[in-house]
């Protein structure tokens, strides 16, 4: 039984919207999970830290790798190793400071993030094809709303 099935008309019809949302985000991950990995024998996870170091050529160090994408240093290390083992990316020791290593994509790895990131976005646009133009933008302003409410409520508690 998914998420959806267990609200009822009893329940707030937010909380209802609230579980569509979170239902229609899991299933979106799962193709996505399963398109990496069939189509790239690759995670999600080595896919989200390629991304963030393809967005800084010049490289990320760890901690600000990992607070960008909101997980430990220890729950990247271990992906971050196996990156470097296939040379996908590159660690670079910083002159002033020797504790630290700056990460970032080789050329290799750039490449086949290009290839990855297509195929994501089409897996994305596909997610979303039984939407008009006009209902994504709708969609999306809403949500915006939503999150910049929430984000308000949190800094405010």
């Amino acid at each position: 039984m998914d998420l959806e099935a267990r609200a009822h008309s009893a329940h707030p019809e937010t909380l209802r919207l609230w579980l569509r949302l979170l239902t229609c985000t899991q299933l979106i991950e799962k193709q996505v999970r399963t398109g990496l990995r069939e189509e790239f024998n690759t995670t999600l996870p080595r896919f989200d830290l390629m991304a963030q170091l393809e967005r800084e050529p010049q490289g990320m160090k760890m901690n600000d790798l990992s607070r960008r994408m909101m997980v430990t240093s220890g729950n990247i290390t271990p992906v971050t190793d196996q990156l470097v083992k296939e040379g996908l990316i590159e660690r670079v020791s910083l002159p002033d400071d020797r504790r630290a290593w700056l990460i970032r994509l080789t050329p290799k790895g750039r490449t086949q993030f290009k290839k990855m990131a297509k195929r994501h976005e089409t897996w994305i646009v596909q997610a979303f094809e039984t939407l008009s133009t006009q209902e994504v933008k709708n969609l999306h302003t809403l949500l915006g709303r939503v999150k910049q409410h929430s984000n308000s409520y949190a800094e405010s508690t």
